[in-house]
């Protein structure tokens, strides 16, 4: 059963070896209306932890030129928040982890300043001036501000399975670890972005919340979801439903395997999992993407011995961020990985009947967190707007 509560893996992960060389962050992406108007606004809000043993008494980032040089590893806690659409922002605040309250067992806790992030509440700030975003290019990020102040009710989890488990997880099998504790999440309260606000309800923020940890990322990085779904066979939007997409090319014990995707849809309360690791499922994936003029588009299609589901979902490119990382080693590899949270597009789901295949449904689904990105030759250091 993929829809396992589990926040053990939601736990600090930061321990023996990874504390040296790893990274642990827990994203949340969400929906807002503006209060003025109305109109929706997606946003973002993540807490990134990275080689915490490194700790000094100030932040330490592998972007400075003489850090480089020295081959000298990144630590801090990063808040990232922002949001997409046309005027677009990412955010980057760091905190030196001698300065960061981290309660490590389950329910996990990350405290700094008057951040907070836990399994059931979101708090924080960040403000990052012009001037500041031009002279502090190892930050990453623009300028804005932002604040917020948000209640979580996890609803529908997406677990893994015995690929994030704890043996397998001692003894660091894979580069990157994922677990969607919260893949449909309720989020209520406020938000204030670059002076104006939003308020958050649990009906139409369309909520996400995972989690992701290890010593090195993927490429490429894909990631697809959401819970803002309608039904083409009724009209009618589906309560109890999401999907879940992610993955790319992972690597047990350094060794990639090609291509592979981790995919569920919860589709009213009966679960299809296309879980690769789960080898009785027999699980084949084949997946694209590809940049046009305004748009970016992604198109997947997974397969197990008993269902199908075929997924293609769009993005304009105006409403995307290309967001910002430096893996623990210090090196930024990927300098063009597409971020969105406006995304639009169609999931058919079909389940196989002999040789047959039976459409049990096909469904728009908008409001959909997306991402793509590939190692590339690094960029030098500049802001990202």
């Amino acid at each position: 059963m993929f829809n396992q509560h589990d926040p053990n893996r939601n736990a600090f992960m930061l321990h023996g070896p990874l504390a040296h060389l790893g990274y642990d962050w827990w994203w949340h992406s969400f929906t807002a209306q503006d209060a003025e108007t109305g109109e929706d606004r997606a946003f973002f809000v993540e807490f990134f932890i990275c080689n915490p043993a490194l700790a000094e008494d100030e932040p330490v980032f592998g972007q400075l030129p003489a850090n480089r040089e020295a081959k000298k590893r990144p630590s801090y806690l990063m808040v990232k928040a922002g949001c997409w659409g046309e005027d677009r922002c990412q955010l980057h605040r760091f905190f030196s982890l001698k300065k960061t309250r981290i309660h490590g067992d389950a329910p996990y806790e990350v405290e700094a300043g008057d951040c907070f992030a836990s399994e059931t509440a979101l708090r924080g700030s960040v403000k990052i001036s012009e001037a500041e975003a031009k002279a502090h290019p190892e930050w990453m990020c623009d300028a804005g501000s932002m604040s917020w102040d948000l209640k979580l009710d996890k609803q529908i989890a997406f677990n893994v399975g015995y690929g994030a488990s704890k043996p397998l997880r001692d003894v660091e099998a894979f580069a990157m670890y994922w677990h969607a504790e919260g893949m449909k999440t309720a989020f209520s309260g406020t938000v204030t972005c670059n002076g104006r606000k939003y308020q958050v309800t649990p009906e139409r923020s369309f909520g996400y919340a995972d989690k992701n940890w290890g010593r090195d990322f993927t490429s490429p990085w894909v990631w697809l979801s959401s819970n803002c779904l309608v039904s083409k066979k009724t009209g009618q939007p589906l309560q109890n439903s999401v999907f879940d997409i992610g993955g790319g090319r992972p690597k047990i014990y350094f060794v990639p395997l090609d291509r592979r995707l981790l995919g569920v849809f919860y589709y009213e309360g009966k679960e299809y999992d296309f879980n690769f690791s789960k080898l009785h499922l027999m699980v084949k994936t084949e997946f694209s993407f590809e940049e046009q003029g305004d748009e970016v588009i992604w198109h997947v299609r997974q397969e197990n011995y008993q269902a199908v589901m075929e997924t293609e979902v769009r993005c304009r490119k105006r409403d995307m961020l290309l967001v910002n990382y430096e893996a623990p080693d210090g090196a930024k590899r990927h300098n063009r990985l597409w971020n969105g949270g406006n995304g639009w597009g169609t999931v058919r789901l079909y389940e196989k009947n002999g040789g047959m295949l039976t459409l049990v449904d096909e469904v728009e689904a908008t409001h959909i967190g997306c991402e793509y990105g590939e190692y590339c030759e690094p960029e030098a250091l500049r802001t990202q707007s």
